[in-house]
């Protein structure tokens, strides 16, 4: 079986990792001791729920605070905090835990993992994630005590505080409150409002940013262009964001910009999306299939894709270089986030499809929503999640699995090539 793995590419090795950290935390949650007393858990909502929380989704076949026990919302935190680090970092963690060292096999696992460009400093790297991680949730759970004390008892307020923390730096839209109102009856805690956006900001701009951030002391001067796409991208989209929903929707600005951080691979609400306008929604819509940025904790096609396809759209209109911060941008970048955003599309056609084949009753965009936000692994949803039928929770759980890992993942899962060993004449095809 060990030479099996071995033989395997990184590609499949972190695959049947996600599959096998689902298919584990779907028996966990279904267990006795998960499930309160007196609820009746199917196994494709155990297994969603599962996947969703793996995936960091959000979405929610089941109300996590009404059916499982303090034991089971353990199992779904650790499965959103291992799903949110993922698992070739959590095992590189444990395997520099115990004294060893992580062998050449391992750091490429990491890279592929983490989405790097290089396996120069990976072991640092690791150490420096797992202590950012844990800054950011022990900061996150004191300050969503002070407000959730003011409602629950000590112990209630503490396990509520550690578990929202956890779900918001992992970008994943779990709630422990009950009743499936998320931060509804919160959306005028501006506390609370800020350190779950500055959570979630944090935990989608990537360990990779944070790390070089910290060690140029915060000069963004002299942080690398990567860096500089990352923040630059993160903090326009969060104020086209805010201003487009607040120009739209019955909100405050505080509720237009918590649900445009949100949106970018979240899913924690304080206002009901289906109260939502259709320009309002297609806002959403576009802001979670961008996401967040590599090597985070958030899904999406991600926002360095989409600054190099506006970069390359931008360059063959003026014919000039594709060029950022004084720094050109590499010939093969817009070809590779062409290619990801094309199989990034054609997962949520092909979703959108058989599940409106599936669910001919539901609305054409309430269905595109809930493909989008399982794409992005955000879990927002316009309320359809819980009455999907089985064939159509089995397409959510495949496509939040796809999302997690990346299409282009997915796709060299299957094939796999060295190059060409034979040239041809370049044809000529008319474009446009």
């Amino acid at each position: 079986m060990i030479n099996i793995i071995k033989r395997l590419s990184p590609a499949r090795i972190i695959a049947l990792g996600f599959a096998s950290l689902i298919l584990l935390g779907s028996v966990l949650l279904i267990l006795p001791c998960s499930v309160k007393d007196g609820v009746s858990l199917r196994y494709i909502d155990s297994l969603y729920t599962s996947t969703s929380a793996v995936c960091v989704t959000g979405l929610i076949a089941v109300d996590a605070a009404d059916t499982f026990t303090p034991l089971g919302r353990f199992f779904l935190a650790m499965l959103i905090q291992i799903g949110g680090l993922g698992v070739t970092s959590i095992g590189a963690g444990v395997v520099l835990a115990i004294g060893r060292r992580v062998d050449i096999r391992g750091r490429a696992l990491i890279k592929e993992a983490m989405n790097l460009g290089s396996g120069k400093g990976i072991v640092r790297l690791i150490h420096k994630v797992f202590i950012v991680t844990l800054l950011f949730e022990l900061i996150g759970t004191v300050l969503s005590f002070i407000v959730f004390s003011r409602n629950y008892s000590f112990l209630d307020a503490l396990g509520i505080s550690l578990f929202h923390s956890v779900a918001a730096f992992n970008n994943s839209g779990f709630d422990i409150l009950g009743g499936g109102t998320n931060l509804i009856p919160y959306r005028d805690s501006v506390l609370l409002n800020l350190v779950t956006c500055g959570l979630i900001i944090f935990g989608g701009i990537g360990f990779p940013v944070i790390n070089e951030a910290w060690q140029n002391r915060f000069n963004l001067r002299k942080i690398s262009m990567h860096s500089k796409v990352v923040i630059s991208m993160t903090l326009a989209l969060l104020a086209a964001g805010t201003v487009l929903l607040k120009m739209t929707e019955n909100v405050d600005w505080m509720g237009a910009f918590f649900s445009s951080v949100s949106a970018r691979t979240a899913g924690f609400s304080t206002y009901p999306l289906n109260g939502f306008t259709k320009s309002g929604l297609l806002v959403l819509i576009v802001l979670m299939f961008i996401g967040a940025s590599p090597g985070s904790t958030g899904g999406g096609i991600k926002t360095t894709t989409f600054f190099v396809l506006l970069s390359g759209m931008g360059a063959a209109a003026t014919n000039r270089s594709e060029r950022v911060f004084h720094y050109a941008i590499p010939k093969e970048a817009f070809k590779k986030a062409a290619v990801i955003t094309l199989l990034a599309l054609a997962v949520v056609i092909c979703g959108t499809y058989l599940i409106g084949v599936l669910e001919p009753d539901l609305p054409f965009l309430d269905v595109l929503f809930e493909t989008v936000s399982a794409y992005g692994t955000v879990g927002l949803s316009t309320g359809i999640t819980s009455n999907l039928c089985i064939g159509s929770k089995v397409l959510s759980i495949i496509i939040m699995y796809i999302g997690r890992l990346g299409p282009l993942t997915v796709a060299t899962i299957w094939h796999f090539s060295k190059g060409d060993r034979v040239t041809y004449p370049e044809g000529n095809i008319a474009i446009g």
